[in-house]
C-alpha cells in the first residue's frame, strides 16, 4: 500500500470503531437517558458527525473545490449531497433523521475508494513490470566481434547470441549451448526451464546460466513479447475509451438524477401537502 492508502485505511478503521461505539451506546438507550428527548437526537447528530468527518473530510473538500472550479457534478459531489441530506433531516421535526445512514454511506464509499485505488496501483505495477520484459538489444557476430543491434533489425533465420543474465530478444531455436531459462515473466512458472540445442525459446525470457546461440524463427514484431506488449497497450487504450464514455455519460446522468431528486424533495410537500 502507498502512504496515502495507509492513511485512508487508518481513517476508515478509526471511523468504524467510533461508528460502532455510537451504535452500541444508542441501542443501549444511554443517549436518551442522558439527554432526554429530543436531546438524544441532537446528541446522536453530533456524535455521528465525528466518524463522518474522519472518513469523508477529503470527499467533502473535493466536492467544494470542484464546485468552485465548475466541475461540481462528480461522485464526490453526489456523495456529499446525499450524506448532507441524511444529516440535515434532523432540522425537520416531523421526519426521521438518518445520521447513522449518512455516516455509514460515507464509510462504505471510502472503503470502495480504497479498494479501487489499491486495484489500480496493482494494475499499473503489473503493466510496468510487463513493459520491462521488452528486450532492448540483440547480440550478433559481425567480423568475429559481438555487436549489439536493435531486435527489429533481425529477420527469421538470423542468428543471435544470448549471454547469461540477458533477455532473449526474439523467438527462436537454440543452435548451441545449454542453459536454464527463467520464464516467470511470461508464464508465471517459478522453476527455471532447462534449454538445450533444438529447443524452442521465446522472447522476453531470461537466460540464466549458459551462453546460447539461437536462430530466429520470427521477426521481432511477431515475437511473443511483442504480441504481449501489443495486447497490454490495446487493453489500456480500450480502458481509456471506456472511461471517456463513462465520463461523458456522467455529465448527462448526474444532473438528471440531482434534478429529479430535488423535484421529489420539493414538489410533493408544496403541492400535495406531504411531509418534507
Amino acid at each position: 500500500m502507498s502512504p496515502k492508502q495507509k492513511r485512508l485505511l487508518t481513517r476508515i478503521i478509526v471511523a468504524l470503531v467510533i461508528f460502532f461505539a455510537i451504535i452500541i451506546v444508542e441501542e443501549a438507550g444511554l443517549l436518551r437517558a442522558a439527554f432526554g428527548s429530543p436531546g438524544d437526537v441532537y446528541a446522536e447528530f453530533a456524535l455521528f458527525l465525528i466518524p463522518y468527518l474522519i472518513a469523508g473530510y477529503d470527499v467533502i473538500a473535493s466536492a467544494f473545490r470542484n464546485l468552485f472550479r465548475g466541475h461540481a457534478l462528480d461522485e464526490d459531489f453526489l456523495m456529499t449531497v446525499a450524506t448532507f441530506g441524511a444529516f440535515a433531516l434532523v432540522l425537520f421535526p416531523h421526519t426521521e433523521p438518518h445520521m447513522a445512514e449518512g455516516a455509514a454511506v460515507m464509510l462504505f464509499f471510502q472503503v470502495g475508494e480504497l479498494f479501487q485505488s489499491y486495484a489500480v496501483d496493482k494494475s499499473r505495477k503489473s503493466i510496468a513490470d510487463m513493459m520491462d520484459i521488452a528486450p532492448e538489444f540483440a547480440n550478433v557476430m559481425e567480423e568475429g566481434k559481438l555487436k549489439q543491434v536493435d531486435p527489429f533489425e533481425l529477420a527469421p533465420d538470423d542468428e543471435f547470441i544470448v549471454m547469461p543474465g540477458e533477455r532473449i530478444p526474439l523467438d527462436g531455436i537454440i543452435l548451441t549451448g545449454d542453459s536454464q531459462i527463467d520464464t516467470a515473466a511470461l508464464t508465471g512458472e517459478s522453476v527455471p526451464r532447462t534449454a538445450r540445442p533444438g529447443d524452442e525459446v521465446i522472447s522476453g525470457c531470461v537466460n540464466l546460466t549458459g551462453k546460447l546461440t539461437v536462430r530466429a524463427t520470427k521477426p521481432f514484431e511477431d515475437s511473443t513479447v511483442s504480441r504481449i506488449l501489443e495486447l497490454v497497450e490495446n487493453a489500456a487504450e480500450k480502458k481509456a475509451r471506456t472511461e471517456n464514455f463513462i465520463t461523458r455519460f456522467a455529465r448527462v446522468y448526474t444532473p438528471i438524477v440531482v434534478g429529479v431528486a430535488a423535484v421529489l424533495a420539493i414538489v410533493p410537500p408544496l403541492l400535495l401537502g406531504g411531509d418534507w
